[in-house]
């Protein structure tokens, strides 16, 4: 995939406009224990601010165990601040975004089935969690 950063903006922005974003670890831990069916990807960012914060270190693990047992695609980004911004929120804890999927089909986004074959085509060369770096907002 050429430009996985540009999908996932796009993804990203069609998701917000239809109110399809979860923001935050426990708000993500939450909806996925509540409703797992419905998370359709996943979003972790992280910087060199929180690389030592053992909590969200173990939050990270438990979030991705979880996407790899139910077959949710899951990207790493290298700049939570891009994310957050991109995202519309202001407080700090942009470390997880899910997306939910729109209630007829998953495929109806094309950013989204772009980004589902890349996560696929990363697994088939064993890099399960693949870093994507995130254009401008």
């Amino acid at each position: 995939m050429q430009c996985p950063g540009k999908a996932l903006k796009e993804a990203l922005l069609c998701a917000q406009s239809e109110e399809r974003l979860t923001v935050g670890v426990y708000e993500s831990a939450q909806l996925m224990n509540e409703d797992p069916d419905s998370v359709s990807f996943c979003v972790l960012a992280m910087d060199e601010q929180f690389e030592w914060d053992v909590a969200l270190q173990i939050h990270f693990t438990l979030i991705q165990s979880f996407c790899f047992d139910n077959d949710i695609s899951i990207v790493r980004v290298n700049d939570r601040k891009c994310l957050q911004e991109l995202v519309g929120r202001k407080e700090e804890d942009a470390h997880c975004v899910l997306i939910t999927g729109p209630c007829e089909s998953l495929w109806d986004d094309p950013s989204l089935e772009k980004l589902h074959v890349f996560c696929e085509e990363s697994r088939a060369l064993n890099d399960w969690l693949p870093e994507i770096c995130l254009p401008e907002p």
